[in-house]
């Protein structure tokens, strides 16, 4: 286009229709917050600068948006849309011969293609203003377009300001425009608030705009849902991770049951890999090829490597090699390291601990700040006491080890190569390589004494 762009996010709102002690543009769609689906399509345009304009709970968006280079802008009071954009004049007053496109924190679907698309036609009409509109089969709570007999613009109406017959019209404003900045700037001030709502409404200064107005009604109308409501949330929520879960499999991912599969933005999962119901996979998680993930499991935030079987287990921030076999009910928390072939089973718990190829925690154990070399064998019940009440210990074991049903590792400690440990020892000191370490008390068989104890028992009563 032939001026420079900028692009203005209007986020100050409270929406009390939430009812929630937190900002709705920081709720998530599909694990990223609303206003970052809105600030990466922002970035995506290649703008000179992008503001963001906040209000409500402002300390919190400004955390949750501070990956992005914006400037934060704020609405002292919130008294409407076109209030919100003149909090931003000092921002747009630095670009007079730009243009602005105006988004907003919970319109989080709209896509590049479609900006592009409007930024091109204002561009080529030379419009002042330029409104994006789409036709809703329920058009309630939005905006009405109001044409002429000859299909002319005459004025954006607001649903409370509207006549039956104008709320009738299916044609909707979606609140998103590309103006020219000085126009809008000279419109700002002629902006007057006598209306239903008493507020100072953005579509007001549209009609107040002088020069060329255009109209672009994009085909997409999902792309313009405003979420306004914990329903209009989770029907958000559903819809992109329905198109997720197409894109997923389109690629060679077998989803069993895509409506009971939650996957988020920003996963990546490799080809033939199987993934059964109720199987949550959060951002920044990677799957490789020919994996076998759920039922009932929770990926998070983890890396996880080809040929890997996790069944009914949590997976928090873990990295799972090649060939790992996880489950059922096991619980890797963050730092879990599992390399290549490692087995973990029934209700098995690893924390921050290694443990190297081809080892094997198959039942009732607990694993925490340790690392465990190749081969071992840990047996059943065994647990590393890895706290002393003021700091965490770490527990090493070496290659082939065999660690014995029911033992207690007191961190700090260590285990050689080759070493076994025997059922049911609490092992405080290090173990040399190869040797047998036996930590328990030496088991005494009173002859006759249970007999004896049933008979004493009998005579009492």
């Amino acid at each position: 286009m032939e001026n420079s762009l900028l692009v203005l996010v209007l986020a100050a709102g409270e929406s009390k229709r939430m009812k929630s002690n937190h900002s709705k543009v920081c709720m998530k769609i599909a694990g990223k917050p609303m206003i970052n689906w809105v600030l990466s399509t922002s970035f995506s345009l290649e703008p000179e600068s992008v503001g963001v304009v906040l209000g409500h709970k402002m300390e919190e968006v400004e955390e949750t948006i501070k990956e992005f280079p914006v400037k934060v802008l704020v609405q002292r009071k919130l008294l409407g849309t076109a209030d919100a954009v003149r909090s931003a004049r000092s921002f747009l007053e630095g670009f007079p011969n730009s243009d602005v496109l105006i988004l907003y924190g919970d319109v989080p679907l709209i896509s590049k293609d479609t900006l592009m698309t409007l930024i091109t036609r204002h561009s080529k009409e030379k419009n002042s203003v330029t409104i994006l509109s789409a036709r809703m089969d329920d058009p309630t709570g939005y905006g009405r377009i109001v044409k002429d007999e000859m299909g002319n613009f005459l004025r954006i109406v607001e649903e409370a300001d509207a006549t039956e017959e104008e709320k009738r019209i299916t044609e909707t404003n979606s609140g998103i425009y590309v103006f020219k900045v000085k126009e809008l700037l000279k419109a700002l001030t002629k902006i007057r608030n006598d209306n239903a709502q008493g507020e100072y409404y953005l579509t007001d200064v549209v009609s107040l705009i002088d020069g060329k107005m255009g109209i672009f009604e994009t085909s997409n109308p999902s792309e313009v849902v405003g979420i306004n409501t914990r329903l209009q949330l989770a029907m958000v929520n559903e819809l992109v991770r329905r198109e997720i879960n197409e894109k997923l499999m389109y690629n060679g991912v077998e989803i069993i049951d895509p409506k009971s599969t939650y996957i988020d933005v920003d996963v990546e999962i490799g080809k033939d890999t199987v993934i059964y119901p109720m199987t949550f996979i959060t951002s920044g998680t990677y799957i490789g090829e020919e994996c076998s993930i759920g039922p009932n499991t929770l990926i998070d935030k983890c890396k996880i490597g080809d040929n890997v079987q996790v069944r009914y287990s949590v997976c928090e921030s873990a990295t799972i090699s090649e060939g790992v076999s996880v489950g059922p009910f096991s619980h890797l928390r963050p730092g879990a390291d599992l390399r290549k072939d490692v087995k973990v089973g029934n209700f098995v718990e690893v924390k921050k601990s290694v443990l190297d190829e081809r080892t094997k925690a198959m039942h009732l154990s607990y694993l925490g700040d340790s690392t465990i070399g190749r081969e071992v064998n840990i047996g059943a019940g065994t647990i590393t006491c890895n706290y002393d009440g003021k700091r965490k210990n770490k527990t090493f074991i070496g290659d082939n080890a065999f660690i014995g049903s029911n033992t207690a590792l007191v961190a700090p400690v260590s285990v050689g190569k080759g070493a076994l440990i025997g059922a049911g020892s609490v092992i405080t000191k290090d173990v040399p390589e190869d040797a047998l370490a036996l930590g328990r008390a030496r088991q005494i068989n009173k002859l006759g004494w249970a007999k004896a104890k049933r008979e004493e028992e009998q005579h009492d009563r």
